[in-house]
């Protein structure tokens, strides 16, 4: 993207934006291979007890490029959009991109919360003896088809159940962190909007005053939820080892979190952006794209407190 060019269209059309032949997509498809390829190496490598030597610096080397990459291709098209090459069916179509991301994403969880149902009130069952598809005594005595799973073969890989198990009731001060973080992430929602008002309103000082604490939010939910993982770990004996029970909640909780982390990191960008007097009323559609994908994480806690933590 060195250089552009406009397409003049005639018939009366408004000029098209067509970006000369770019080397962004091919650097970023190789970067996230090298990610990905590192990660599930650096995973076995745990497994098997090995040193992840290599596969780490793979991962790392990865993420840099595709980092530089990203920042690159992004910082391109806001100098573009600065210079109002753009068009308003370019604009459209940045604007059905970020809706078809949104849904992938929807469904990229929606098949999360299916596995998590079909253990919970299909396969569990099953197991237990129960329906036409039941199979009693196939796992190990003493078997109880409840949910959660906290009987292992094996006792040493779930410690304190019945501790946990009090994330479910919020027991202790502790145990509050899942109620905190709903409260944090809701908050979020509400300060996001404001920030987007005071955009809308050409009102800067409220624009990053509001956005800067949704920003706040996303951090401190990220360290509750640190705090969380922490005490699961080395208290609770709940780990990705703990049976089917503890790996759909790191699945489910992990992911989620990994979102909340790329979420704040995009407002983040966002907030730089609008101190560095970036924005217009009517011209903010990155703004807009942030705040989308930060409300959809938002509804997506909200299923996992539901699902998850209560029910």
């Amino acid at each position: 993207m060195a250089h552009a060019a406009k397409e003049e269209v005639s018939n009366g059309y408004e000029s098209y934006y067509v970006p000369e032949q770019s080397k962004f997509p091919i650097w970023a498809s190789f970067g996230l291979f090298l990610m990905v390829f590192g990660l599930a190496n650096t995973l076995n490598d745990i497994k098997a007890d090995v040193s992840a030597t290599t596969s780490s610096w793979l991962a790392f080397s990865g993420f840099f490029i595709l980092s530089c990459v990203l920042y690159s291709w992004f910082a391109t098209q806001i100098r573009e959009n600065n210079q109002g090459l753009p068009s308003a069916q370019l604009k459209h179509s940045y604007v059905l991109a970020m809706y078809w991301f949104i849904f992938s994403e929807v469904m990229f969880f929606c098949a999360f919360f299916g596995a998590l149902y079909y253990v919970r009130n299909l396969s569990v069952p099953w197991l237990g003896g129960e329906g036409a598809k039941g199979v009693a005594a196939m796992l190990w005595p003493n078997f109880e088809p409840i949910w959660p799973v906290i009987a292992n073969p094996n006792p040493e890989l779930f410690e304190n159940p019945e501790e946990s198990m009090a994330w479910k009731g919020f027991g202790e001060a502790l145990h509050y962190l899942p109620l905190w973080n709903t409260i944090l992430l809701l908050s979020s929602s509400v300060t996001v909007h404001i920030a987007h008002t005071g955009l809308k309103d050409n009102n800067r000082k409220k624009l990053i005053t509001w956005l800067s604490l949704t920003v706040l939010l996303g951090v401190v939910f990220l360290f509750l939820q640190m705090q969380e993982y922490s005490e699961a770990y080395s208290e609770l004996g709940l780990t990705l080892n703990s049976g089917i029970y503890g790996s759909t909640f790191f699945l489910l909780t992990g992911f989620h979190g990994f979102h909340v982390t790329l979420g704040t990191f995009m407002l983040s960008v966002m907030l730089l952006r609008a101190i560095k007097g970036h924005f217009k009323p009517e011209d903010h559609f990155g703004f807009e794209a942030a705040s989308w994908y930060w409300h959809f994480v938002d509804v997506v806690w909200v299923c996992l407190f539901l699902f998850v933590y209560i029910l």
